[in-house]
Parts: structure tokens; sequence; C-alpha cells
């Protein structure tokens, strides 16, 4: 998860609570509460607090169950824990809290558009036209003779980065059949980074960060390695040229170590861009949690948060780029692993 934007950070909690400030004057502010509120998914996408009232964008809920079949209504009936058609929110505490669940406790099929999957829908929509735009520049314009402009000139030296990755770790002969799964994971992966980055819709939300998103990245990775590995990949794995004491044993090592490459790539990118969010929503809540212990001290330490928290930001754009290529280069080994002939 990346952290916040520069020069955002109070900002940021000013659209995440503006009620928790308030309590924090009383030193009641909850710092858990506003974390998780801000990395976890919700049905609704919070805007900002205006006065005393909340301005959201309440998002669908799309229920499937053995009694009342489909059932889709707006995530605002179930505000304040309110009960709509038998449904409401678990709340802390209870069993799939956070969930939409029904009067017994007991969860449906939930395909609801929560804000995550508004977040993959409008970053999808997004990336697509980047892409469409710069494949419309190299097809009206020969790039031969002229140098790209607007965004394929942007895009150009990713995308070729990229590619020359593909072609050092997978080889020539099938960097070509790669090269545009790892640049469509390289780039989905580095434009939610940023858009995680942003504390204001259509950015915020914590898409990277969702262990469920990573997971099917790196499931996706996975399956490219394994479905298309040569006869000696998995001779390797199977049948390894080892020391007899070892043959029952190398391929239970090798299955396992197979396994765990997806395990790593989800667990990195989630584990790291959502420390991010954490780090800096923890420095902001600092100034908060200061408020009561007198002038001095409150703008003392509103200073250095700030401070700290601007670093973050930075550091979170550099994180956002070192993620992406981390997961792509790793990718493209893994794939460039499994397409080595005998030889090699």
């Amino acid at each position: 998860m990346a952290g916040e934007p520069l020069c955002a950070p109070t900002k940021l909690l000013a659209q995440e609570s503006e009620g928790a400030a308030t309590a924090a004057q009383e030193g009641d502010i909850d710092v858990p509460d506003i974390i998780f509120s801000h990395i976890m998914d919700s049905y609704e996408w919070h805007i900002t607090d205006w006065g005393e009232h909340s301005i959201a964008i309440h998002l669908p809920v799309i229920l499937i169950s053995r009694n009342d079949g489909i059932t889709v209504f707006s995530s605002r009936h179930l505000e304040g824990g309110e009960e709509y058609r038998g449904y409401h929110i678990a709340g802390t505490g209870q069993k799939h809290e956070g969930k939409v669940v029904d009067s017994e406790g007991n969860r449906p099929f939930d395909i609801s558009i929560t804000k995550n999957v508004l977040s993959l829908m409008m970053s999808s929509i997004l990336l697509l036209v980047v892409i469409l735009l710069t494949a419309r520049w190299y097809k009206t314009h020969d790039a031969l003779k002229e140098a790209p402009r607007g965004i394929a000139a942007y895009m150009e030296p990713i995308i070729m980065m990229v590619h020359n990755m593909a072609r050092e770790s997978i080889g020539e002969e099938d960097y070509r059949r790669f090269s545009p799964y790892l640049c469509m994971a390289f780039l989905f992966i580095l434009l939610n980074n940023f858009l995680g980055i942003v504390p204001f819709f259509p950015g915020g939300a914590n898409l990277t960060g969702n262990i469920a998103i990573t997971m099917f990245l790196a499931l996706c990775t996975f399956l490219t390695v394994n479905l298309f590995g040569t006869k000696h990949y998995y001779k390797d794995i199977f049948a390894p040229d080892v020391p007899v004491l070892l043959k029952p044993i190398m391929p239970i090592i090798e299955v396992f170590s197979a396994v765990m490459k997806p395990v790593s790539l989800t667990i990195r990118l989630f584990a790291n861009m959502m420390a991010g969010h954490i780090l800096i929503l923890s420095m902001v809540c600092i100034i908060f949690i200061m408020a009561k212990y007198g002038g001095v001290i409150f703008g003392s330490m509103t200073v250095v948060s700030v401070f700290f928290g601007v670093f973050c930001d930075m550091l979170e754009c550099l994180v956002a780029f070192i993620q992406a290529y981390v997961f792509t280069m790793l990718s493209s080994i893994y794939i460039g692993l499994a397409r080595q002939k005998g030889e090699h």
C-alpha cells in the first residue's frame, strides 16, 4: 500500500474523519479505527466531511442468498449499523466484521461493488485509455522518423524497460510471447500504487494493499510459469540430476519452492504497500494525539509530523515504482527459468 501524497497528511485525516480530530482534543482519538477505516475495503467511498455531514459515494450492495435470491440496494441504507431488508453490516468484534450479514449473522454470497472494486474498474479503464492512446500515436506516426509525443513519449521508456527486462530474463526466442503480460502487470501495479498515494477521489483506495489483488496477480504469474514450462523445467522438479540419496527429497523441495514463489510475490507487494499507508496515517495521528498536551508540544509535534509525513510520501513514490519493478522482474525471472532448454 502506498502512503499519502506530498503535503497531504493533514488533508487525508480530515477526509477520513473530522469527528476523530475533534475527539483528539479530549484525548479520545481512536488511532486503530482511523488507520483501519482507511486501509480496509468498504461499501462506500468516503470523500470528506462538510460540517456535520459526511460526503460519500454510496456503492451498490449486491447479495445472493438461497432465501431471497438476488438483492440489490444502495449502501446508504446500511449507514450507522442500520438494518435494511434483513441485512446489516457486522460490527466490531462480530463474526464477518465489516461485511454484510443477514439477521442471523450469516453472510450471503456477496458480489457488491465495494470501494476497491470501483477503484479496480476505474484504474483498468484508465490503463486501457492510456494504452490505446499510445497505440494510436504509433499507428498514425512513423516512430523511425519522429520522436514520440504526448502520452506516447512517457509510455515508450517504460514499455521498453519491461521489454528489455523480458529479453534478458527469458531469452531472445521466447520473450516476445510474455512481454505483453509483463507490461500489463507492471503498468497495472504502478498505476494503482500511485493512485493509492492520491488522498482524494478517485485516488486513495488501498487496492495493491489488498491481499486478494496481489494474490491474483501472483497467481497469474504462477499459471504463466507452470502452463508454459518446458519438459526440462518439469524434469528438474520431479527427476533432477542429483545423487541417488537426494532423489526422494529434491522433488518435495522443488515443488515447495514452486509454490512459495507466488506466495512471496503476494506478500511482498501487499505488505510493502499497506505498511506505507499505516506509516503515513500514524504520523498524522500524532498531531491529534498531542493536541491535549498544550500549544508548545502540539505545535512542535505538528511540525515534526508534517515533515516526516512529507518525507514518507516522497519515499512512498519511490516504493510505488520499486514494488512494481520488483514484481515484474521476479515474474520475468521465474518465466525465464521455466523456459530454459536442456543445455541451460
